[in-house]
């Protein structure tokens, strides 16, 4: 009986050692078949598309956006205040500088002038009484002295005519200064009555420039330094854009720009950069920037929303490809170059340069013959490949590439 159990357990034994054999043997065997395949696959040449290495330029251009200013902008107030008589633009007129633009109520004014004036005669007249007194006393301190050489007047004589001229001379003096008061008076009552004239009395810039905004109208009480009129400078105008610190340092002053904005999508204008700011905007890290734009067409307005073109950078001669060529393999940028002769795609690695849309500068070693812009995601280094005329003429014989 125990040589039954025995026997029964080896042939168990076998029969599993066999069974495992078989597993492995069968296992062994598909994987070597998928290998097989997997090799002849890979060494399967790979149907791409190509593009040629262009040598040529190529510039970094940006586009920004922002808006158009004015050139520079007064505001037209009155000086004193009064009712507004008159006032002579409107919205969109033309204005040339120290023109006449409004009239306050004079009356009140032209009254004060009248009465200064009035002031200013007695204080002349007031002024020739004192030169007459002061003769009169000079004469007197004269004719004292002259006695008093003689040994007719007394000393105390001769001291109250002393006196008497002192005083005609102080008072001559404050005569004086009353006509002087008066005089500056009137001068002001004059400033102010000339200030009803309300004129636009801008410094600086052009001669002529157009109304903005206006404010009152006429009947109204206006305090003084009450804005009236906004007239601004429309040529040239400021386009201000907000540049981040990527493209900061790509911009001076004195370079060119292009300009477009919905009002005139077919036109492109012309601009330079004015003035950078020196500092960023902790808020947006971005920079102020101030574009002189030329309007003698007057076509722009201000407040016009802008899209401005700059270039940033350019390359007189470098390589460049489309943007599509580009590949990552292992954390590097490359490029798979085509050897046409042996119909092969070798890998190169680059260093990317300036890019201008679907247009990439780059540089590296061995960039000889084109490269592959469709189809590299299944190429690896020396892998054969068939280019489009090779596609074209087995598809053309009936058999598969």
């Amino acid at each position: 009986m125990k040589n039954l159990i025995k026997t029964l357990m080896l042939l168990t034994l076998l029969a599993g050692g066999a069974y495992i054999a078989w597993e492995i043997y069968s296992r062994l065997g598909v994987d070597e078949t998928a290998g097989r395949e997997r090799k002849a696959k890979s060494s399967r040449p790979i149907p791409v598309e190509v593009a040629p290495i262009e040598r040529g330029p190529i510039e970094l251009r940006r586009e920004f956006s922002g808006t158009l200013e004015a050139g520079a902008e007064f505001v037209v107030a009155p000086k004193v205040s009064g009712r507004l008589e008159r006032i002579h633009v409107d919205l969109g007129d033309w204005v040339e500088r120290d023109a006449p633009v409004a009239v306050l109520d004079s009356a009140e004014y032209e009254q004060a002038v009248r009465q200064y004036q009035a002031e200013l005669a007695v204080a002349e007249a007031n002024l020739a009484e004192a030169r007459s007194g002061l003769e009169i006393a000079r004469r007197e301190l004269n004719r004292i002295e002259r006695l008093q050489g003689r040994g007719v007047s007394s000393e105390s004589q001769y001291d109250q005519a002393m006196a008497d001229e002192l005083a005609k001379q102080a008072a001559l003096e404050v005569a004086r200064a009353e006509r002087e008061k008066a005089r500056a008076e009137l001068e002001t009552a004059r400033i102010r009555l000339s200030y009803t004239d309300i004129r636009a009395g801008w410094s600086g810039g052009a001669r002529r420039r157009i109304v903005a905004s206006r404010y009152v109208d006429e009947g109204e009480n206006l305090t003084a330094h009450t804005p009236m009129l906004s007239i601004v400078e429309i040529d040239p105008l400021v386009g201000v854009v907000q540049v981040t610190e990527r493209d900061y340092r790509g911009l001076a002053v004195g370079q060119s720009v292009t300009l477009r904005t919905d009002a005139w999508p077919d036109r492109a204008f012309a601009g330079e950069v004015a003035r950078i700011a020196p500092i960023f905007d902790e808020g947006s890290r971005q920079a102020r920037v101030e574009l002189a734009v030329p309007n003698d067409e007057d076509k722009l307005k201000p407040g016009m929303f802008i899209r401005v073109s700059a270039v940033l950078a350019r390359k007189e001669e470098t390589l460049i490809i489309p943007q599509q060529a580009l590949s990552r393999r292992e954390e590097r940028d490359g490029v798979f170059v085509v050897d046409q002769a042996n119909a092969i795609a070798h890998w190169r690695e680059v260093a990317l340069g300036i890019q201008d849309g679907d247009r990439l500068e780059i540089a590296g070693e061995g960039l000889n013959g084109p490269v592959v812009i469709l189809g590299q995601q299944l190429l690896e280094d020396g892998s054969a490949v068939i280019l489009p005329s090779e596609t074209e003429a087995a598809t053309a014989d009936g058999t598969k590439p």
